[in-house]
């Protein structure tokens, strides 16, 4: 029954990290219940080995239907791949417990803004020209991506937020470009991870087969409806992620 319930929860993880980002805040909390006595480190290694393929078989879809700037995600996508392998290593040795403290500050701030500028990520205006986008966009993939290894969650939702901000991309645009920059993360953390022994694979692979399938519907969802709905669940997700963050670090 344990794996029944977890596998509908990563379906759904699957759908929304699809969309938006943000599938951690429903299949971590989901694994840390069910599964109380297992080190969080391999509770957070079983999810990056489900949302690995969630996300690959996202970023897939979206590539056939979104034009990208494959030349500057190549760039931000090894950065990334390299930020999540230190903050996987860092996860080893000290606890997120800081990070978990601040999270709920910062998710707030990131829904506040969005919020606020009703214009934000609604047309596809890029600010930089090829280089300086290949910049820009790799700074992001490599701090971001070095939170994800380290802690997690809300990974794509500051993804889709920073590409909108910073590269004036829409948010559908940034969801597509987000999904290629945390494939290359997620796999960095889940070969660490598995490394040191950290993924419980009789539970992963279930959990990855349910992820892929909710990722699917997902994709599907955001090409159909694009940037309004995509915009719409970002904020969706990002005000559930900060309560729930807020309950589980301050209360």
């Amino acid at each position: 029954m344990d794996i029944v319930l977890v596998s509908l929860m990563s379906a759904l993880a699957g759908f929304v990290d699809a969309v938006v980002g943000g599938g951690g805040l429903i299949l971590v909390p989901a694994l840390f219940a069910t599964y109380p006595s297992l080190h969080p480190a391999t509770l957070l290694g079983t999810n990056k080995s489900a949302s690995v393929w969630g996300t690959l078989f996202a970023a897939w879809q979206y590539s056939r239907r979104v034009q990208l700037s494959w030349r500057a995600l190549l760039i931000a996508s090894l950065l990334a791949f390299g930020g999540s392998w230190a903050g996987a290593y860092v996860l080893t040795l000290v606890s997120p417990q800081y990070l978990r403290m601040a999270l709920p500050a910062l998710l707030l701030g990131l829904l506040g803004y969005t919020l606020w500028n009703k214009q934000l990520g609604q047309a596809h205006a890029p600010r930089f020209a090829t280089r300086q986008q290949a910049i820009y966009m790799g700074l992001i993939g490599a701090v971001i991506g070095f939170y994800d290894g380290f802690f997690g969650p809300g990974t794509g939702s500051f993804l889709v937020f920073l590409l909108v901000r910073v590269l004036g991309f829409d948010f559908l645009q940034a969801s597509a470009h987000s999904k290629i920059l945390n494939l290359s993360s997620n796999l960095a953390a889940v070969i660490l991870l598995a490394w040191q022994g950290h993924v419980w694979w009789q539970v992963g692979i279930p959990l990855a087969i349910a992820n892929v399938i909710g990722s699917l519907l997902g994709t599907r969802m955001a090409v159909r409806h694009g940037t309004a709905f995509v915009r719409y669940v970002f904020i969706v997700v990002v005000s559930a992620l900060a309560f729930k963050t807020a309950l589980d670090a301050w209360l």
